[in-house]
């Protein structure tokens, strides 16, 4: 009993923790059910249970709003796994998933069913249409009354329609709220100011009311009795609604101790207008007949007690700040939005084939998308986006890339490998899926890319740590600069004007965004070429590279060699050779072992040989060696016809003195040599032939103009791969690296100073893990390679200058942003001292620098 009591209690303190960290157990039942009559299915009598994985889980702030986001509907149940991020929900059947999709896509977080609840789904399709319809339309707590929704309900539902995926780079969002920007390794945070709240209309509002203060404070012929209370009343919306966005950033980075970008405008617009309603109260400013002559500097305004006004400063840095916010959110796309308008819709209906399970017959049949699962046989018609990926068993023609290297075309056929998102330019074709939803390619590198654009480099801290200071720092110098021209010139207004120039000056978007915004940019410009960058401090790596390591196979060659020749020692027969080595081979998925295993079964085929070679060698203990090569016993007819079972070996040579007479001869001649042993001897040599890729030389010669060193890395004996290199102009060969070897010999380049970047596929993950930057050749599947920086999913060997110069270009934009940052505001904060910098122009100036900032940072689109 003491044993059951202290389990208790040792249940009792993990629910306590897990409670701390917003993982509840035993939850009490928030809403109650009710059991409706069974002639209204639209009420929801059951409930389903089913798994949705959540993207963006981070914390447990985010774990509990989850749950209640989810549990605000009535009748659901949430108990979520944090490590996996698997929310399972018990629901009425009135809930559809769809719906609690949306809701938590309305909060930042991304959720699809898992696979195991899709399948289920789609197994229990024989609900009737009327409540298959209700399911997908009808509003969770939307019951209905008097035949309509509740005032509350019908605005949620019509920002659900017309909501987008968030923007959540360069610290804007589609959201209600100011967007805090944390540097994650120093610490520092900026308050961004939130989308949302800067509309057109705002601006609209604003330049209608601030056109006739304008008017009337620059023109003394216009400056009726009276006019500076009608400027007065003009200004007061544009202070407060207008400029509310802006204000609103200021007070919840005061509320919540960090700098708000935008604090410093929005207190200038304060200061402004109750400096000006100061003046109006005790200056002659706010007699009859008092006229205003504009200034532009500082050291011309009047005296305190000739009276002066500032409310066309507080009304045109409101116009100005909204409309710089408005076009700068025009000309910055977003290339997740941009996928979002193009992304796969789950209710488009396709075909799909599948066998009856009565009569076994295949029989088609009309799906939504979300309902397709692996195995599955679909049909797209011409035109028709490819839902899923898979790939082709049936029909022929052109495939088109519409995400990742976008406009490029290829021809597919029987077992092509097809992905979702490309658009069918062919033919018909019939696609078995292999991965649907969220499992697919195009789903994958929209969590890489947007994992990517998440974090920042180094310079990007450097840059939101100077913005996050520059702010109490303008603070700071404007009330010292207020304070010395006072001392300096007695004048008040001077003194404030001056001061509310360094206030309206300080740029620090321009700083915050003048690295981010362009590394953003190019990890999006990489991406619609085809290359994914995992984030902006591997861009930084790439621009470090001076040398860089190609391996040989599926990089600079095609890796689809083919058997040049068969050489065979004296007395011994070819044929038997290149049986035994394709039998050693057999269970290889190498290039080089599959050559080997596709030429024997040709020649068995054709029946090269006659019949004193077998057609089957059975072989024996197959073990691959540390060097790669295959060891095994087979089963062969000896010279006198008897079948005997020896030792036999399928090995790469990697150095001349392995090599001996006429066999070591022929194995420098040409391809890459394999050489096959049995009973202790060597008895023939096999060269292989490896097409070099047609854009190879190119691209290592562009690779050299650029200053980078070439390497080539290979199995191959030095000759043999010294003759390869030297076909594409590499500089350097590393020859006769065993398989297990080559990580130890990039980690050599690695110690001896260079900066590397190591190019190959799947065959040489060790390699890119100790280099610089690992960059891989794949598809799909290399998505989920902890080991590859950059993955690249073009097969052209084009691609690799292109990310190079990329890197450099991108990196040098970024660098000159912050120059010119640092450069513009500490010349606005001089002349604003000086006083030769009116607000109004301190607050243009102060927009153009965040403009000219996004217009070179642009311009890496076009790279």
């Amino acid at each position: 009993m003491t044993d059951l009591n202290s389990v208790g209690e040792r249940i009792a303190e993990a629910k306590a923790a897990a409670a701390k960290i917003g993982i509840h157990y035993d939850r009490p039942r928030r809403h109650s059910i009710r059991v409706t009559d069974p002639d209204q299915p639209w009420r929801g009598n059951n409930l389903t249970s089913y798994g949705l994985e959540i993207e963006g889980l981070n914390n447990s702030a985010d774990v509990s709003q989850v749950i209640r986001l989810l549990e605000e509907s009535p009748g659901v149940q949430v108990s979520l796994n944090f490590l996996n991020s698997v929310a399972w929900v018990t629901a009425p059947d009135i809930v559809s998933p769809s719906f609690l999709i949306e809701r938590l896509k309305e909060s930042g977080f991304e959720a699809q069913l898992t696979p195991g609840s899709l399948q289920r789904r789609a197994r229990h399709r024989d609900l009737s249409e009327h409540t298959r319809f209700i399911r997908e339309h009808a509003p969770v707590g939307a019951f209905r009354r008097y035949g309509r929704l509740p005032r509350s309900e019908e605005l949620r539902l019509q920002r659900l329609r017309s909501a987008t995926a968030p923007e959540r780079s360069s610290g804007f969002l589609r959201a209600r709220h100011p967007i805090a920007h944390r540097d994650e390794a120093t610490g520092y945070e900026v308050l961004f100011t939130a989308r949302e709240l800067i509309t057109k209309w705002r601006l609209i509002i604003s330049v209608i009311f601030t056109l006739p203060i304008l008017i009337m404070s620059y023109s003394e012929s216009l400056q009726f009795d009276y006019w500076q209370y009608a400027c007065l009343a003009l200004a007061i919306p544009v202070v407060t609604y207008c400029a509310w966005p802006f204000h609103r950033a200021a007070l919840g980075g005061f509320r919540r101790g960090m700098s708000a970008l935008d604090a410093a405008s929005s207190l200038a617009i304060i200061a402004a207008f109750c400096w000006s309603i100061f003046l109006l109260a005790c200056t002659p400013a706010g007699s009859i007949g008092w006229e205003s002559t504009p200034s532009m500097f500082a050291y011309d305004y009047r005296r305190i007690t000739d009276g002066e006004l500032f409310l066309d400063v507080a009304c045109g840095t409101t116009v100005l700040l909204l409309f710089g916010r408005i076009l700068s959110r025009r000309t910055r796309s977003n290339l997740l939005e941009d996928w979002s308008q193009r992304e796969v819709i789950t209710d488009v209906p396709v075909t799909v084939v599948r066998r009856s399970h009565k009569t076994g017959k295949p029989t088609r049949t009309t799906l939504p998308i979300s309902e397709v699962r692996n195995g599955d046989d679909i049909i797209v018609p011409t035109g028709a986006m490819i839902p899923a990926d898979g790939y082709v068993i049936g029909g022929a023609g052109e495939v088109e890339h519409t995400f990742i290297h976008n406009g490029t075309r290829y021809r597919v056929k029987v077992n092509s490998q097809v992905f979702a998102g490309s658009l069918n330019q062919g033919g018909p074709l019939k696609i078995r899926v292999t991965k649907t939803g969220s499992q697919t390619r195009l789903a994958g590198i929209r969590r890489w890319l947007a994992q990517a654009t998440q974090y920042s480099n180094r310079s990007t801290y450097i840059a939101t740590k100077s913005a996050s200071m520059l702010v109490p720092a303008a603070l700071t110098i404007a009330v010292l600069d207020f304070g010395l021209w006072w001392l300096i010139s007695n004048n008040l207004n001077a003194s404030f004007a001056s001061a509310l120039a360094v206030l309206a000056s300080v740029g620090p978007v321009a700083m915050a965004l003048s690295t981010s915004l362009a590394m953003r940019l190019g990890l999006e410009n990489c991406a619609r070429k085809g290359i994914l960058v995992r984030n902006t401090e591997t861009m930084r790596k790439l621009d470090d590279v001076d040398t860089v390591i190609f391996n040989r196979v599926g990089t600079l060659a095609t890796g689809e060699p083919t058997v040049e020749s068969i050489t065979a020692a004296r007395g011994e027969d070819s044929e038997l050779v290149l049986r035994v080595a394709g039998a050693l081979a057999m269970e290889s998925q190498h290039p080089a072992s599959r050559a080997i295993v596709r030429a024997a079964r040709e020649a068995r085929d054709a029946g090269t040989g006659g019949d004193d070679i077998p057609h089957w060698i059975d072989v024996d203990d197959l073990t691959v060696t540390n060097a790669g090569s295959f060891v095994g016993m087979v089963t062969i007819p000896n010279k006198d016809g008897e079948l005997v079972t020896v030792d036999a070996e399928l090995w790469r040579p990697r150095e001349l003195s392995e090599l001996h007479g006429r066999l070591g001869s022929v194995a420098i001649s040409g391809g890459a040599p394999l050489i096959v042993n049995w009973d202790g001897k060597t008895r023939g040599v096999i060269l292989l032939h490896d097409t070099i890729k047609e854009d190879a030389e190119e691209s290592i010669e562009d690779l050299e103009t650029m200053g980078l060193e070439t390497i080539m890395i290979s199995r191959d004996i030095y000759p043999v791969a010294r003759r390869f290199a030297d076909t594409l102009g590499v500089s350097k060969v590393l020859a006769g690296i065993a398989p297990g070897k080559k990580d130890l010999a990039v980690r050599s380049v690695h110690t001896a100073g260079a900066n590397v970047a190591m190019i190959g596929d799947s065959s040489v993950l060790s390699c890119l893990r100790v280099a610089d930057v690992g960059v891989l050749f794949g598809t799909g599947e290399s998505l989920n390679t902890k080991e590859a920086d950059v993955v690249l999913f073009r097969d052209d060997a084009r691609s690799i200058p292109e990310m190079m110069a990329l890197a450099r270009r991108v990196s040098a934009v970024a660098d000159r942003n912050i120059v010119f940052a640092w450069a513009y505001n500490i010349a606005a904060m001089v002349a604003s001292i000086a006083g030769v910098l009116h607000p109004m122009v301190a607050t243009l100036l102060m927009v153009g620098s965040s403009l000219v900032i996004e217009g070179v940072s642009s311009r890496v689109r076009n790279y």
